[in-house]
């Protein structure tokens, strides 16, 4: 996969693709283009960053896909607005798992191995990932502790140390509190690892290193910010597996 920055015009354009998968093999790219209320030439520069060469062979690839899909015949007969949920979680899994950089991988795995204490700050839906990895890090003798408080977050922030870790945990990455508590980690060259959907968010730009992964513009609730955090999910549990793999078989006996 190409390693572009897409623009937030193709960017659109990638995301509605994305979360439309299943009605891309009966459009023409005029048609999608209708639908996505966006260019024909976002759509192809969106393809090609993405590594395709073009609109044919991706829609080409997703009939060859649906056709030899055991999952997709498997809900074949499952009401369309209820394949659509489900449908929804496979996009966010598998993009998700696409979008992971092994380089970042086992740079984020240094760093908390080298960190003295690690501090997560989450809010929302987002600190029950928090609490998730807030356990498992403890459980392999680190010490941890999960903020959510946003009074509490900007005092912590101010008393970390270059020896520790900052961890993120914002699904748009515009949360005002974490904002502010980087910030002020920042000042004090302490380690940010972020864990996000959007790579051109403020607290992205603040991290040192980034894990984006893929939100589907779908919302079933969509008057109400309660989005899953299933892409945080998976990105924490890929993290935390891999530091374990890297820790000593001590370490590994404790982990659930």
């Amino acid at each position: 996969m190409s390693k572009d920055t897409l623009t937030s015009t193709e960017r659109y354009a990638w995301n509605y693709i994305q979360d439309h998968q299943q009605e891309i093999p009966h459009l023409s790219i005029t048609q999608l283009s209708e639908k996505a209320n966006t260019s024909t030439a976002s759509i192809i520069r969106a393809l090609r960053k993405k590594g395709y060469s073009g609109y044919t062979p991706f829609k080409q690839q997703l009939i060859q896909k649906e056709q030899h899909s055991d999952l997709h015949q498997h809900f074949s007969e499952i009401d369309g607005e209820i394949r659509q949920a489900i449908l929804k979680n496979e996009l966010e899994v598998v993009n998700t798992l696409k979008s992971l950089d092994p380089l970042l991988i086992e740079e984020a795995v240094q760093l908390i191995q080298q960190s003295q204490f690690i501090y997560i700050f989450a809010r929302g839906f987002s600190e029950m990932v928090g609490q998730e990895m807030q356990l498992k890090l403890t459980l392999a003798y680190k010490n941890c502790t999960l903020f959510t408080d946003p009074n509490i977050i900007k005092i912590i922030a101010d008393r970390l140390t270059p020896k520790d870790l900052l961890i993120n945990l914002s699904l748009n990455g515009e949360t005002e509190e974490l904002i502010q508590g980087s910030q002020v980690a920042r000042i004090h060259n302490v380690p940010i690892l972020t864990l996000t959907t959007n790579p051109d968010s403020r607290l992205a730009r603040l991290s040192d290193v980034l894990f984006v992964g893929y939100k589907s513009q779908t919302s079933f609730i969509p008057d109400f910010e309660v989005r899953s955090r299933l892409p945080l999910h998976i990105m924490s549990r890929i993290l935390l597996d891999a530091y374990i793999i890297r820790q000593a078989p001590k370490a590994k006996s404790f982990y659930p």
